[in-house]
């Protein structure tokens, strides 16, 4: 929590894609952090303790979002994590997301709608 707010770490190498989740969650009462890394997004979750995490799954390293999943359960990770993917739909048909230690798996662009929704379910 963040001023009240729960935070979400939004990781993305797309500036443009940070910026949209930002407007979504901020203008839904959401504080948002953010990093353009995997591993920028490793010492921001150390910094803030975010309440759910957003990872793009493919970044400046093809597979950057699963490392940075990996790294977030040796350190204990009890949030949410989410995996962003322009592969979305195929990743939930063709993976078990679970034993990847995901939550689940948003589609790229993410539904505006979708997220909140998801964010409503987890996080109230």
């Amino acid at each position: 929590m963040q001023n009240g707010k729960k935070v979400i770490l939004y990781i993305d190498d797309e500036q443009d894609f940070r910026d949209a989740v930002r407007v979504i969650l901020e203008a839904n009462g959401y504080a948002m952090v953010e990093a353009p890394t995997a591993e920028a997004g490793l010492r921001v979750y150390k910094e803030t303790h975010p309440d759910l995490v957003i990872v793009d799954l493919m970044m400046e390293e093809v597979d950057s979002g699963t490392s940075f999943v990996r790294d977030l359960q040796a350190l204990g990770n009890t949030a949410p994590i989410y995996m962003l993917s322009s592969i979305g739909d195929r990743l939930y048909m063709n993976a078990d997301y679970a034993s990847l230690g995901l939550s689940g798996v948003f589609q790229k662009p993410i539904d505006p709608n979708t997220l909140l929704g998801v964010l409503r379910t987890r996080l109230n």
